[in-house]
């Protein structure tokens, strides 16, 4: 929160690598080069950073653009910086039965390959969402500590060790199919 209203329109004028649209989205889209970020700038004076790869970097960024915004002229101040959500990737190094998965655990799975190729996965404690990929690739997003994604991968890992797939005889002796 910047604790001032902003006129979007100075600032996409003002601003280097800024993008302005009211017609198709009521914010200053800006860009910095380090951290490498996007800010989404609203007229309220509350602004969305992303892209950061950790949370002393989200900071740094965030106060860039606070700075930025000053410097164009308008009293911003940098409050109530708060992380929302952290998202992590990983790969497994090894294939899933998505399908055998999504059947045993059909509470927490949402698995429709024709619609998207990943098992979405709900896990309640922490309250994160996996997209797990056949591949062995996994997203996890919604945390709002660094600390949760650790732990849902350690809780998830063990269970899809089970819907490994195995690789088959012909490809592992260099033969064709």
């Amino acid at each position: 929160n910047l604790g001032v209203t902003l006129n979007l329109k100075t600032i996409a004028m003002h601003a280097r690598n800024a993008e302005y649209n009211p017609k198709r989205f009521a914010a200053v889209i800006m860009r910095i080069r380090e951290p490498k970020t996007t800010a989404l700038v609203f007229g309220s004076g509350k602004m969305v950073c992303t892209g950061a790869k950790s949370e002393e970097l989200a900071r740094l960024a965030a106060r860039k653009y606070a700075r930025i915004i000053q410097k164009i002229g308008f009293s911003a101040k940098f409050t109530e910086f708060k992380i929302q959500n952290i998202v992590g990737s990983c790969d497994v190094k090894f294939p899933i039965r998505l399908e055998k998965l999504a059947f045993a655990h059909g509470q927490y799975c949402s698995y429709e390959p024709e619609l998207f190729p990943g098992l979405i996965y709900r896990m309640l404690n922490p309250k994160i969402v996996l997209l797990i990929f056949v591949s062995g690739k996994i997203v996890l997003t919604g945390a709002k500590d660094k600390q949760d994604i650790y732990l849902a991968f350690n809780q998830i890992y063990h269970t899809l060790g089970q819907f490994r797939k195995e690789q088959d005889r012909e490809q592992d002796d260099g033969s064709q199919q």
